[in-house]
């Protein structure tokens, strides 16, 4: 189950992309920072024509990318992870920024704290202009 402001969350908030998020190993207290899209694209054949179609993705049962985690969560089992949704995005771009200022906020390729192997993104000021939009508001 994912938590998101101290409550699970199992449904898609209305028109949010994905989320960036904090898993933790119970165990050890080292943690891991992602995101994850709610849906995908899939594309169908139907009468010899290629359709896309928006799936909902499998992020209710995701545990991340890093083969390290995923084996762990293998092994040891779910009940020794915490997933926390640490932000709600209404876009791509947004995502990717967030997961990026968290991962570099946190020193996630510096420290032993985190099972963060790489950080990759590419962002341009016009891709996040909603969400920095968005943050001027509130000031």
């Amino acid at each position: 189950m994912w938590v998101y402001n101290n409550e699970p969350i199992d449904t898609v908030p209305e028109l949010a992309i994905g989320f960036v998020y904090c898993i933790t190993n119970t165990e050890n207290n080292k943690k891991y920072i992602g995101k994850k899209l709610f849906h995908s694209v899939k594309i169908v054949q139907r009468n010899k024509k290629k359709k896309r179609l928006k799936v909902e993705s499998n992020w209710k049962d995701y545990f991340g990318s890093n083969e390290t985690l995923k084996n762990l969560v293998l092994e040891m089992g779910i009940d020794n992870f915490h997933r926390e949704i640490l932000y709600i995005c209404f876009s791509k771009s947004e995502c990717s920024y967030l997961e990026a200022t968290e991962q570099f906020s946190r020193n996630v390729l510096l420290s032993d704290d985190y099972y963060n192997d790489w950080i990759s993104v590419k962002i341009t000021r016009k891709h996040i202009k909603r969400y920095s939009d968005k943050l001027k508001s509130i000031d």
